[in-house]
C-alpha cells in the first residue's frame, strides 16, 4: 500500500489491493484500515479515504491523524477542522501530530480564530 500511496497515478492498483483486503477479511484490522486511509489520502482521493476511516470499527490517534492530514495537504482546511473537533466529541486525544495538521489547515484557509481555539 505504502508503494500505491507514493504515486498517485497508482490509484487503481491501490484499489485492487483494498477489494483483496475486502476478499480477505482483513478490512477490520486498524492498521490495514490506517495504511488504507493514508493510501487513499496521498492518491488524492480523499473522499475514499473518509469512507474507509469512518467505516473502521476501530480507531486511534494515528487514524485520526491520517485523516486530518490528507484534508489539510489537499487544502480541505475547514473538513480539518471539522474532523479535529469530532476527535474532541469522541474523546479521542489529539498528539502533537494532529495540532501540526490542524495548525497547518489554520494556515491554508487563513484562520487565525481557529488557530487561536485549537
Amino acid at each position: 500500500l505504502k508503494a500505491c500511496a507514493s504515486l498517485a497515478a497508482a490509484l487503481e492498483q491501490g484499489k485492487e489491493i483494498h477489494a483483496q483486503i475486502i476478499e480477505g477479511g482483513f478490512l477490520s484490522d486498524i492498521l490495514v484500515g490506517i495504511a488504507l486511509t493514508d493510501m487513499y489520502a496521498k492518491c488524492g482521493s480523499i473522499q475514499h479515504a473518509r469512507e474507509v476511516f469512518d467505516r473502521m470499527p476501530k480507531r486511534d490517534v494515528v487514524s485520526w491523524n491520517v485523516v486530518i492530514a490528507g484534508y489539510t495537504q489537499h487544502d480541505y482546511g475547514e473538513e480539518a477542522f471539522n474532523l479535529f473537533w469530532q476527535m474532541h466529541r469522541e474523546c479521542m486525544n489529539p498528539d502533537e501530530v494532529t495540532f501540526i495538521s490542524v495548525l497547518k489547515a489554520c494556515a491554508s484557509v487563513a484562520s487565525l480564530e481557529q488557530g487561536k481555539q485549537i
